[in-house]
């Protein structure tokens, strides 16, 4: 019990440090900060959950006595909570029916869907500070940034808003309509890679005691698609509703992007130009950001059409979970 309280203090005040980097204004700051959860995802898949919960309260409680405790909840809520749930799953299993001494893993698909809805989460849990309806969201949105573009741009703080080169009213209606998705997006994005990252550390190590999961035969659970569905629905609801909704449509779009990864990975098992395919995936992703709608779609389409079936040089695929 000692070293798990060792190893979860530990783990908290190293992203402690993390999180509170950001804090000096450095280029390499904004990329240390996304890798927050890491420490507190290596406490949880090397040793136990609990000191992956002892990393989170106790980087909570460093942050909030060094810096203000507003940063205690805020940062349980978006980073702590988020990533000790995603390695508590990661390490949940089950004894296999009919197979004595063996277990079943939680299903990788039903943990990426799970970071999904916890991006989308974090986002939402920030609406309330800005306010309880769409006006009130959208009108403090709106203040924060043009409180940002006047200072890059060092204007009065009662003159008109100018941005060189820009419509300035356009710019903050943009940024007031995508940043909440972005967020929700970025979220799922680091929460998953920050995962796979503490993985393979934790695999090196040796201490890793899960079985290595085959992701290109990652599939997502039944209730994935119909709870797209409803969510894209919802975007057409009035007021709050809607925003809610289209957050998580945008977290969950992006689980489908790495679902649709999944399946690229698994189609293109014999192609020759398999590399070139795949880079150039990637890349465009990287580059573009719009192509992953594509790679989401392909996802999609696999739940319905399953084009990992068995076939010539291409494995099994898993049961549907």
């Amino acid at each position: 019990m000692m070293q798990l309280i060792l190893i979860g203090i530990g783990a908290g005040v190293a992203t402690a440090l993390l999180f509170a980097s950001v804090a000096s204004g450095a280029l390499l700051s904004i990329f240390l900060f996304y890798l927050a959860p890491l420490p507190i995802l290596i406490a949880a898949l090397g040793w136990s959950h609990w000191a992956a919960l002892i990393a989170a309260f106790s980087a909570a409680a460093g942050l909030a006595s060094v810096l203000s405790p507003f940063f205690f909840i805020t940062f349980l809520v978006g980073i702590g909570l988020p990533a000790w749930w995603l390695g508590y799953l990661a390490l949940l299993a089950r004894p296999a029916p009919g197979a004595t001494g063996q277990v079943e893993w939680y299903p990788v698909g039903r943990i990426v869907v799970w970071a999904a809805i916890l991006g989308a989460a974090v986002v939402i849990a920030a609406i309330p500070n800005f306010g309880f309806d769409e006006e009130s969201f959208r009108s403090g949105l709106r203040n924060v940034f043009e409180r940002m573009l006047r200072a890059q741009t060092r204007g009065s703080a009662d003159g008109p808003l100018s941005v060189p080169g820009v419509d300035a009213e356009k710019l903050v209606n943009f940024l007031v309509a995508v940043i909440p998705l972005a967020g929700a997006v970025l979220a799922t994005i680091t929460s998953i890679l920050n995962l796979w990252l503490a993985a393979r550390i934790v695999n090196v190590s040796g201490l890793l005691k899960r079985p290595w999961p085959s992701l290109p035969d990652m599939q997502f659970p039944p209730f994935a698609p119909a709870l797209l569905a409803v969510a894209i629905a919802g975007t057409f609801l009035p007021g709050i509703a809607g925003t809610i909704a289209g957050i998580l449509s945008a977290s969950l779009s992006m689980a489908y992007g790495f679902l649709g990864f999944a399946v690229l990975h698994s189609i293109t098992r014999r192609a020759k130009a398999r590399p070139l395919l795949l880079g150039t995936s990637y890349a465009a992703v990287v580059v573009f950001g719009w192509p992953v709608l594509l790679v989401a779609m392909l996802g999609l389409a696999d739940t319905v059409f399953n084009f990992r079936k068995s076939g010539p040089g291409h494995p099994p695929p898993l049961p549907r979970t």
